[in-house]
């Protein structure tokens, strides 16, 4: 177990405790601003270091003033990664129309930020590591709440109290099964699945994006940069494919059997997938909760409320969840300050994940007119 401790310095009033579940997005944002409120904060994670790469996220609207706050406006800013093209193609691999991202997305020019995932944990974890306690290649293993804290025992064998535990542990969270009950609770299948991971650039695709699409298929290139490029399979299915979740060769075979014959480069895609160390495979699903607190425990982030790639959100609500909350507990208070938080945050994830019908919507038809649909409405976008 790696632990990184920042130095003390004597004080005349005990600072409250908390102990954050999770070191990707919204964990570390949320240290940050509860160690500016005076709280001493630590962070568990059970990967090893903080993870790099990934795919590339948005970051938009208050979610950016969150981070200028934060001071990282100019870094993320400098690792912005200008995508200037989405092209789509038919079946056969032949164009439909080419355009703007923003275009399709809404984004701003100048306003919005995208940037590779793994350039904002970094920021993020440089921005807190110095001033809170993290555990690296560990987790919680039981919670115990009682009426002065919550015992926590970790992983590790090791056990503390804490005066607050928060959930920053993604959709599949630990927190939240341990507080809250099973996953399937919460759980909103949107039906389809998703595959991504890194692969060769061999089409020598630049800052874009070229998507494939058949009825309920997709195949994607994400090129962020000029060397390797993210690949994305989605596919319609209609329950999620509970045997292939936590098996990557399950996985493999099942995204290889959907998209066998499918046309353009896939079977290139495909090859890569054999070979990949990097697979991310997952439902296309949202996380519903009718509360995000109980005692003194409170979820944020996807854990809380993931709102499905679809709505390309879910970064930007962990900062804005997380500052929010942190926000909130500024007085010490936690019963009112979880309250606070789930009112001034709650309608904003209800309208964020209510854009997301029950289907991959625009992006992703699953039947033949709706995908010609969707290429009419692509061309008038494009003036084509």
């Amino acid at each position: 177990m790696t632990r990184t401790t920042p130095p003390t310095t004597p004080r005349t009033k005990r600072r409250p405790t908390a102990l954050v579940s999770g070191a990707s997005i919204a964990g570390p944002a949320l240290a940050h601003w509860l160690n500016r409120h005076g709280y001493a904060v630590t962070v568990v994670e059970k990967a090893r270091t903080i993870r790099s790469g990934g795919y590339p996220v948005d970051v938009r609207g208050p979610a950016l003033d969150a981070v200028e706050r934060m001071g990282l406006l100019p870094r993320l800013r400098d690792a912005h990664i200008d995508l200037r093209r989405l092209t789509f193609l038919d079946a056969d691999g032949g164009e439909i129309t080419s355009l703007h991202p923003h275009a399709v997305t809404g984004g701003a020019t100048g306003r919005d930020l995208e940037v590779r995932r793994g350039d904002l944990t970094d920021a993020l974890y440089t921005a807190v590591r110095d001033d809170v306690e993290f555990l690296f290649d560990d987790s919680v293993d039981t919670l115990d709440q009682s009426g002065h804290g919550v015992d926590v025992t970790f992983r590790s064998g090791g056990s503390r109290t804490f005066d607050l535990v928060f959930g920053a542990d993604g959709m599949h969270s630990r927190t939240r099964e341990l507080v809250f009950g099973p996953e399937e609770r919460f759980h909103r299948y949107l039906g389809h699945c998703f595959a991504v991971f890194t692969m060769p650039n061999t089409l020598g695709l630049s800052h874009e994006t070229v998507m494939w699409n058949t009825p309920g298929r997709t195949a994607a290139l994400y090129a962020v940069g000029d060397d390797e490029v993210h690949a994305f399979l989605n596919f319609a299915r209609p329950h999620p494919p509970h045997d292939a979740f936590g098996d990557p060769q399950s996985q493999r075979r099942l995204v290889a059997e959907v998209f066998a014959d499918a046309g353009w480069k896939v079977p290139d895609i495909l090859a890569a997938l054999d070979d990949t160390d990097d697979l991310f495979f997952d439902a296309v699903s949202q996380i519903r909760m009718p509360r995000w607190s109980s005692g003194r425990v409170a979820l944020l982030g996807d854990a809380a409320h993931a709102p499905s790639f679809l709505t390309g959100q879910g970064t930007s609500l962990a900062l804005i969840g997380a500052y929010r909350l942190a926000g909130a507990l500024a007085d010490g208070d936690h019963v009112a300050g979880f309250a606070a938080y789930e009112r001034g945050t709650r309608d904003l994830v209800s309208r964020t994940q209510d854009r997301v019908g029950a289907g991959g919507g625009t992006l992703f038809p699953t039947t033949a007119e709706a995908l010609e649909r969707r290429n009419e409405r692509l061309r008038a976008l494009s003036g084509g």
